[in-house]
């Protein structure tokens, strides 16, 4: 693979990661208006957001399946604008079953985007010999701030579900078509083909469960920390930290932007310290950022705790999914990337509803304890993002790795 065509297909990927954060900013951000729209109750609308990261695992367990005879590109190219067109579905619709449809088809195409997305980001990284997964990942944080941003916007100016989300569609949704020419499925290295879903895949039978479950316990976990802040985040500093309800909406914020700058800067401390040493580091950052929110005394130090676990859960997942490529190399990867996606989703459908029933029945506070015990959880199964022979970071580059920028 040319160097030339490796830096398309990076840029390219890049482009999707932050359009793919756009895409589900728009939807988390704007659910109050959802569900006024569509006289959602407050007793349905767990149900609706259950579905979503539901029918996201289906959608990944799928794509595990459908790259076995298509290229993961083709895979990525097709979904990202039915994710687009569903959220635009979702505002533009009117009756119950509309909004129902809608999300479903939402869900299923994120879980094939996700999968397909960083079965791409692992397969470029395999062809660098260097990591770049946390640039990708950097990208979709960008996105994410930016589609929450536009959400503000139209909440601020009282927009209609449409106004907000049919520009962002408009423009989005024909950049990343135009830019998946330029998509790079399979990598060349010493001269064998890998990845691409071409022939003589192994369709995944390398995938052994017992190997991939620890990184699978990782990315749940992950997740269900991510989960606890997106959700509960808001309502901890209004109802328990006692801030207004404007400064309430900060800690997420600040939590995506810590997430962007600790993912920009990730992928040098990888090559500097290697994985294990970062993800450790994560792992530590990030449960104390939760034991800081747990004991905070005020607004203040409840800020202090979520910069803290912005900057510490936001190396974990990304290397997540890259030990997941290693660990299982050439045809394998795509199987594991796709298995382990599917954890993506376990962790955000626990995290929100464990956190909240801890919160009712015993304090919220305390319910801020779990996800820092499961993150710590992390350091005992570091040594599975060990490099191996690939030995990423840490000054052990490989001589016939490519620098194409």
């Amino acid at each position: 693979m040319t160097d030339a065509r490796l830096r398309h297909g990076r840029a390219s990927l890049g482009l999707s990661f932050f359009a793919q954060g756009v895409a589900f900013a728009l939807l988390v951000t704007r659910l109050p208006a959802i569900q006024d729209r569509y006289g959602i109750s407050d007793g349905l609308l767990p149900l609706f957001l259950a579905a979503v990261p539901i029918l996201a695992g289906v959608g990944s367990v799928a794509t595990e399946q459908c790259v076995k005879r298509v290229r993961p590109s083709l895979v990525l190219r097709w979904s990202q604008p039915v994710v687009m067109l569903a959220l635009l579905g979702v505002a533009a619709g009117s009756e119950m079953w509309q909004v129902a449809v809608c999300l479903g088809v939402f869900g299923v195409a994120v879980g094939a985007l996700d999968a397909s997305m960083n079965m791409l980001g692992v397969n470029l990284q395999r062809a660098y010999g260097r990591s770049i997964m946390l640039g990708f990942h950097a990208a979709y944080s960008l996105g994410g701030i930016a589609g929450a941003s536009l959400a503000w916007v139209g909440a601020h100016w009282d927009l209609t579900l449409l106004v907000s989300y049919l520009p962002v569609v408009a423009v989005l949704l024909p950049a990343a078509f135009a830019g998946s020419r330029w998509y790079a499925d399979a990598v060349a290295e010493a001269g064998v083909a890998v990845g691409g879903g071409g022939e003589g895949k192994a369709a995944g039978s390398g995938v052994g469960f017992t190997l991939l479950l620890p990184l699978c316990l990782v990315m749940t976990f992950a997740y269900i920390g991510d989960s606890t802040v997106s959700n509960w985040s808001a309502k901890y500093l209004e109802d328990v930290l006692g801030s207004s309800e404007q400064t309430a909406t900060l800690p997420y914020n600040v939590y995506m932007v810590t997430t962007l700058v600790g993912r920009a800067v990730g992928d040098f401390g990888v090559r500097r310290f290697g994985a294990v040493a970062v993800v450790r580091a994560g792992a530590l950052l990030a449960a104390g950022g939760f034991a800081v929110v747990a004991g905070a005394p005020g607004v203040g130090v409840g800020m202090l705790g979520f910069t803290m676990l912005g900057f510490g859960l936001c190396v974990i997942v990304p290397q997540t999914f890259a030990a997941a490529g290693r660990i299982f190399p050439g045809a394998s990867s795509d199987a594991a990337v796709a298995r382990l996606n599917v954890f993506n989703y376990v962790g955000f459908l626990v995290g929100a509803p464990l956190v909240g029933a801890l919160g009712d029945a015993w304090s919220y506070r305390g319910a801020m304890l779990v996800p820092m015990v499961l993150v710590l959880v992390t350091l005992v199964y570091a040594r599975s993002f060990a490099s191996g022979t690939d030995r990423y970071g840490g000054g052990h580059e490989r001589a016939r790795a490519v620098d194409v920028g």
